[in-house]
């Protein structure tokens, strides 16, 4: 099972990137399942069932959520209807939506989870309590789970990794917008990797106007941030292997496409 991840979309130009290579990915790595995190796709906060609807034509088969997942109002009047979105699944009960999805690929059930954590971030439930009943749910119709846990800290998400190892297929960090280079198979059979990364503009800070979020660092006052409008950009993502017998990774590699690298093969 090849399972293709796009990090963080990240207004219009993250669109405009996952548009552009979508399906050359998807074909370059024979990806049977593409997951992608749409939760900044939205003039760089939230997600529109426009846009969700968008990238399920592009060929997404799955949108996972973050803590910018209400960020737009409209989401309230789709997000139980959406069977292929997943929001934090840490939430309080009853929050609209679901924090687990089942997604058919090769006529197998794989079981899309998705995390928030709560290091520097919102103080919703516990994830290392909430993941267990979720694994447990999941492993009523498969072994093949994977999880993108949207969280701040480094350690938090290495925690989680090391948490899951052995339980999931899978463990993706997501949020810091910065991809990591530390994607490895833990000892358990778990691929991991610390941050996806963003797809985005890449001419600024975190996909937004670098001139405002730096007149910010200088001079402590508010600012708003906006989405720059530029056609370069930046796509972030991870393409996995899992056995499907086992439910274990047996590879991960990254995905980096930029104007001064292109990391894919």
């Amino acid at each position: 099972m090849n399972i293709l991840f796009i990090g963080d979309i990240v207004g219009k130009p993250g669109r405009y990137a996952l548009q552009q290579h979508l399906s050359t990915l998807k074909d370059q790595y024979k990806a049977d399942l593409t997951i992608i995190n749409g939760e900044n796709a939205a003039h760089g906060k939230g997600l529109t069932k426009k846009l969700y609807n968008q990238f399920i034509e592009w060929g997404a088969d799955a949108v996972t959520l973050g803590n910018h997942a209400w960020d737009k109002r409209e989401i309230f009047d789709f997000i139980d209807d959406a069977n292929r979105l997943i929001r934090p699944g840490n939430y309080p009960e009853g929050t609209p939506g679901k924090g687990l999805q089942f997604i058919k690929a090769k006529q197998k059930n794989v079981a899309v989870i998705n995390l928030m954590g709560r290091t520097f971030m919102n103080p919703l439930d516990d994830p290392f309590q909430v993941i267990d009943s979720l694994i447990d749910e999941a492993k009523k119709k498969t072994n093949l789970i994977f999880v993108d846990f949207h969280a701040e800290a480094t350690s938090e998400k290495q925690a989680m990794g090391w948490y899951l190892d052995g339980k999931v297929s899978t463990v993706v960090g997501t949020h810091t917008h910065i991809q990591t280079s530390d994607e490895r198979i833990l000892t358990q059979g778990t691929g991991y990797i610390t941050d996806v990364g963003m797809t985005g503009a890449y001419d600024s800070i975190l996909g937004m106007e670098k001139e405002s979020i730096i007149r910010k660092f200088k001079t402590g006052l508010p600012a708003r941030f906006e989405v720059p409008e530029t056609e370069r950009t930046v796509l972030s993502g991870v393409t996995v292997s899992i056995d499907e017998k086992t439910g274990k990774t047996k590879s991960i590699k990254r995905i980096l496409i930029n104007a001064d690298h292109i990391n894919f093969n």
